[in-house]
């Protein structure tokens, strides 16, 4: 009897011991997706506490926010002015959308005094009127200062799903900032500052474009990971206890 009470409990512990080690590994890989996330929980939140300070920052003369792109690369919503003549033969057009209509974002070169050029995105036009014959009154002429955000460059394609550039049809998809300004027929050895201006809301004359068009989209999902995470790892621990302290019934291995 004792043999065999022994050979039947031996697979019994074997499986429990199994359950054991399973349980114990979902549990710990459950805990590290959740700590994985509340550190990226604290980065987004830094990312997004660094973009509100910068936007409600009194704007900086271009040349401050230039010495700071070449010091780290990154002026992304910091504000910033700039003083010069729009070049509005050589606009460029990037497709976009805005309270639910579809049209192009304006990005026009502004030639500052030392001959260089700064890409300002002057703001939205519907569709139809992507053609500037269409928005004389908008066309402003002569010395400007532009407010606005500084925007980063973008290193490449964003994503394979959005579709190629048209520069022949002067049609954009992503902001490919040397493309924009080799198709803009600029005079040849221009210098262009490495980054781009959003304009702010300021109203253009005869309402086009619409300026003020910068949205901060960064989706903070990184909490309700994080709680699903530890509630899972809460779960199986709770599942795998029971288990564990649940008594055997007679006659089971």
């Amino acid at each position: 009897m004792t043999s065999s009470s022994g050979s039947v409990g031996a697979p019994s512990r074997r499986r429990t011991l199994i359950a054991a080690v399973l349980g114990l590994a979902g549990i710990a890989v459950l805990l590290a997706l959740g700590t994985w996330q509340v550190q990226r929980l604290h980065w987004k939140e830094a990312i997004l506490q660094t973009i509100d300070q910068r936007m409600h920052a009194a704007p900086l003369p271009l040349a401050e926010v230039e010495t700071k792109f070449a010091a780290d690369g990154d002026v992304d919503y910091m504000p910033v002015t700039a003083t010069g003549t729009f070049v509005h033969e050589a606009e460029r057009h990037f497709f976009a959308t805005w309270q639910g209509q579809s049209g192009f974002d304006v990005f026009t070169p502004l030639k500052l005094d030392d001959g260089s050029f700064v890409f300002v995105n002057r703001g939205f036009v519907p569709y139809e009127m992507k053609d500037p014959a269409k928005r004389p009154e908008g066309q402003v002429a002569g010395i400007v200062t532009v407010t606005g955000l500084g925007r980063n460059p973008l290193t490449g394609k964003p994503s394979g799903m959005v579709p190629d550039n048209d520069p022949a049809k002067n049609i954009f998809y992503w902001k490919d900032r040397d493309a924009m300004a080799a198709s803009a027929g600029l005079a040849s050895g221009y210098r262009l500052v490495p980054f781009f201006i959003d304009a702010d809301a300021t109203p253009n004359s005869g309402g086009l474009p619409v300026g003020g068009v910068t949205l901060v989209d960064l989706p903070n999902n990184h909490l309700q990971y994080v709680i699903t995470w530890y509630g899972l790892a809460a779960a199986l621990a709770g599942v795998l206890l029971i288990s564990l302290r649940r008594p055997k019934r007679p006659g089971r291995p």
